[in-house]
């Protein structure tokens, strides 16, 4: 039981949470975005026909004891819907890679600015009595 209580007391277990919890949220964002944004743009496209509905029939729906058409008794190929649920996938993706690439982006910064070598000082201007030692040397050398 310690072990456990020290596994979820790691930062690493929150950040996860947080990032299931966050990600979860998003879905439904790109979910609606595709169903209620795309989708019709697709289907005003395509003349009018609604996306999600596409599907091949393998056994048409029956009548029921009232005489009404039970659409629960329908054998179908959604793949509008198998399609919608693609383009939901590809949002999610592009956005998460938008996001590792904004990540690593600002990593690189930082790694640049650390490894920059430090700008090393100007050497101090050499005092008076410095210039007046250093001529008497040179005229000592070519004597």
């Amino acid at each position: 039981m310690g072990e456990f209580k020290t596994f979820i007391a790691r930062g690493n277990v929150m950040d996860m949470a947080v990032g299931v919890i966050i990600g979860g949220a998003f879905g439904k964002i790109s979910t609606s975005l595709v169903n209620d944004v795309i989708m019709p743009l697709i289907s005003v496209l395509t003349g009018g026909v609604d996306f999600s509905n596409w599907k091949i029939v393998l056994k048409a729906a029956v009548a029921g004891a009232d005489g009404g058409i039970d659409p629960t008794t329908e054998v179908a190929i959604k793949y509008g819907s198998f399609l919608a649920t693609i383009l939901d996938f590809l949002i999610i993706a592009f956005a998460v890679f938008l996001m590792i690439k904004t990540i690593n982006g600002f990593h690189d910064k930082l790694k640049k600015q650390e490894e920059a070598p430090a700008e090393e000082p100007a050497p101090p201007e050499p005092s008076n009595e410095e210039k007046l030692l250093t001529e008497i040397r040179d005229l000592l050398k070519e004597k």
